[in-house]
């Protein structure tokens, strides 16, 4: 379980920053349209650090997706090598949540 939050705060985390990331060319290409020679003159090297940014999110997202691919290879693995653990364990927490809701 703590896998999977982790998986969804990368993707999240991710998800933010191609955000930023796309919002901060707009607004390089819209200060460029509108701005003199200072700005232009900065722009490749802003440029080429977006890309640089774009680069190490793409590398970030492969291996987060790597380590959920491992995580759910584990898994799988875990649940073939001991499926009468996993029954016994899902059939405790149906009991138990069963339990709960007949509590109300």
């Amino acid at each position: 379980m703590d896998t999977q939050v982790q998986a969804a705060t990368r993707e999240k985390l991710a998800a933010d920053m191609r955000i930023v990331l796309a919002d901060t060319e707009q607004l390089l290409k819209a200060a460029v349209s509108q701005s003199g020679d200072k700005l232009a003159a900065l722009q490749p090297r802003i440029e080429e650090n977006l890309r640089n940014a774009k680069a190490r999110l793409a590398d970030f997202e492969r291996a987060a997706a790597e380590q959920v691919r491992m995580a759910a290879e584990t898994t799988d693995a875990y649940a073939h090598e001991h499926p009468w653990k996993i029954a016994g364990f899902t059939a405790l927490l149906g009991v138990a949540v069963g339990l709960l809701i007949g509590r109300r």
